[in-house]
């Protein structure tokens, strides 16, 4: 994870100022614990107690902002640990702000990165910024999400805009980012466009007035200059919220499509209970944290109950249940409990891919990558060596098998099956 750190002045912590110090009603100790659940880091924690406190006096809501470059249309758990949060605080009756770059988009986000990101068309932006809202709109109430872009305030600027906001901070600060750092020591180009990045997303929050703003870990950098270019406003500082970078499947490696260790929120039910069901029940408990919407309290009594004696698999069927049925309905979620539990038993799915092949008598190998069963013949032939394939329900354990015309369910692992027929 990237913390990228600002210096300290930057953060101008107030050691003595704790949050227990300051007399709070319970309704405060309450939204504090829930925006505080599964964080990273919550900077300043005593000036958002503050910021709450006033909210609760005057009844005016918080502003909280997330920006979201639409680079990519597809958005899996991972990507949904932040949108969980909005919709904590969304449903602490404060204002969520989903700010789409579309603006900077254009130059592309330089956090994690050691080569220049390729620039978007207009299209490509139109087009996944579309994508991301339907899909995020799974979790945020989107009757309640205010939707900005913000080429509004930027596309005004105009060169001599740009040039008196880059006046304001000093390229000295912005090398002190550990991306950049990195690749200029190691002689990596830079391009000058990609400085101005954390300067354009630090603006957004001068342009919203925001009161917090929400980020991966890998954002602090981005989040910390909006705090200063508000400051040099002459706006309150937003505070910034972090959050963690969810592990994926593996339990090791964050989740990513690229890795192959991820949950699509658009997949199908049965595919995505199957997949929360595969993690690891040390690994559950991290999940909840991050992505269930179960009371701290009622999750807290869970673990007890698995102290206790109580089977964790099924907590680990609560928890999939209640993801499927967010991203899909309660029926699917109960269907795909039946479907997960009949093929843990050995039983083939009421639904499965019919696939239609010639060449028989067909190897055992291609058969399973021509179905798509397998991405590679080398890779089917390793599951036969491991025992993982069935035709009809039996076990195939001769690589070197020569399956003949017909018509047969092939089944890979726990989860891939295909009705072949083979002529």
């Amino acid at each position: 994870m990237n913390a990228n750190p600002m210096p300290a002045p930057a953060l101008n912590l107030q050691d003595g100022a704790s949050a227990a110090a300051l007399p709070l009603s319970d309704s405060v100790r309450e939204s504090l614990a829930i925006v505080k659940r599964g964080v990273e880091e919550l900077l300043i924690e005593a000036e958002f107690v503050q910021k709450l406190v006033a909210s609760e006096e005057s009844g005016q809501p918080l502003r909280i902002k997330l920006g979201l470059d639409p680079t990519a249309p597809d958005l899996h758990l991972g990507h949904t640990v932040v949108l969980n949060k909005m919709r904590q605080l969304q449903d602490l009756g404060h204002t969520v702000i989903f700010l789409i770059g579309d603006f900077t988009s254009m130059i592309g986000d330089p956090s994690g990165r050691n080569v220049t990101r390729p620039p978007l068309t207009r299209e490509q932006i139109e087009q996944n910024a579309k994508t991301y809202f339907s899909q995020a709109s799974l979790v945020l109430d989107p009757a309640r999400t205010e939707i900005r872009y913000n080429s509004e305030w930027c596309d005004p600027l105009g060169a001599r805009g740009m040039i008196e906001l880059s006046a304001r901070y000093t390229v000295a600060r912005i090398l002190e980012r550990e991306d950049f750092t990195k690749r200029f020591k190691a002689g990596t180009p830079i391009s000058v466009h990609e400085l101005l990045y954390p300067l354009m997303q630090g603006y957004d929050s001068v342009a919203l007035k925001a009161d917090l703003e929400i980020g991966g870990t890998d954002q602090k950098f981005n989040l910390l200059v909006g705090r200063e270019l508000q400051k040099d406003y002459g706006q309150p500082q937003q505070c910034i919220l972090t959050m963690p970078l969810l592990e994926g499947l593996d339990g090791v490696e964050k989740m990513s499509k690229s890795k192959g260790n991820y949950i699509g929120i658009t997949e199908p039910a049965n595919t995505m209970f199957a997949k929360v069901m595969s993690i690891s029940d040390a690994m559950m408990w991290r999940y909840y944290d991050l992505l269930s919407f179960r009371a701290i309290a009622e999750i807290a009594q869970l673990r007890r109950d698995v102290e206790g004696g109580r089977n964790p698999r099924d907590i680990k069927v609560l928890l999939a249940q209640e993801i499927v049925e967010r991203f899909h309905s309660r029926k699917a979620a109960e269907e795909a409990l039946a479907d997960f539990n009949h093929r843990a038993r050995g039983g083939i799915p009421d639904e499965v891919p019919e696939v239609s092949l010639t060449g028989a008598p067909l190897g055992i190998g291609q058969l399973l990558k021509q179905a798509n069963l397998c991405p590679s013949s080398s890779e089917a032939l390793r599951m036969v060596e491991q025992g993982g394939v069935r035709i009809d329900g039996a076990t195939i354990s001769d690589k070197g098998l020569k399956v003949d015309a017909g018509t047969f369910v092939v089944q890979v692992g726990k989860r891939k099956f295909a009705r072949v027929t083979l002529s």
